[in-house]
């Protein structure tokens, strides 16, 4: 008796598949283009080039090149590295509620020449910075894993951070970018 349940079974589910076989076939595709526009357009989105297309980037993208961060030991970072969380999803969610953010800021904000940027600068930062907090500085420990300070005090802030609601940028900011007033960072 099984087997010849089984038999049906298999027998509709083969006319089902027959029967709904374009439906089939336009969804795969479907779902394989948006999979392939999300992973490329995010790629896009995340690059130096696209975050500098805007004028007033330029700016801090040539503070990132003079900056200790950028060509030592091989490694130049770029502005994903720092600025946007690891993960894929976390990174896209990331663009929908920044992206539009920041383009209302270019509109919003005169940041046409380096002295109108700084008046923002602060604020910029502080953005920055939060989330980093936010995210517990993952973009800094994708680089940095199992950072060694080779001073005394470095190591005793490190083995602090371990215990503590502290992470990276509580201490390193400033680092790659035109200096700031430095903050204490509190998640609300």
């Amino acid at each position: 008796m099984k087997k010849i349940i089984d038999k049906i079974m298999a027998t509709k589910l083969a006319g089902s598949i027959r029967d709904n076989f374009k439906v089939i076939v336009i969804t795969a595709l479907s779902t394989l283009a948006a999979v392939a526009i999300i992973h490329y357009g995010e790629a896009h989105i995340s690059s130096d080039s696209f975050c500098t297309s805007c004028h007033s980037m330029t700016y801090v993208e040539e503070e990132l090149k003079q900056s200790v961060h950028y060509g030592r030991v091989g490694i130049n970072p770029g502005c994903a590295d720092c600025h946007l969380p690891p993960s894929f999803i976390s990174r896209s969610m990331f663009h929908m509620i920044s992206g539009p953010r920041d383009l209302l800021g270019e509109f919003k904000y005169d940041l046409s020449t380096k002295e109108k940027f700084n008046e923002h600068r602060a604020s910029m930062a502080h953005t920055a910075r939060m989330n980093l907090k936010k995210w517990d500085s993952a973009p800094c420990r994708q680089c940095h894993i199992a950072p060694k300070p080779t001073s005394q005090m470095g190591q005793m802030m490190h083995a602090t951070m371990e215990t503590s609601n502290t992470t990276c940028i509580d201490c390193h900011q400033n680092i790659a970018h035109a200096p700031v007033p430095v903050e204490k960072l509190k998640l609300d």
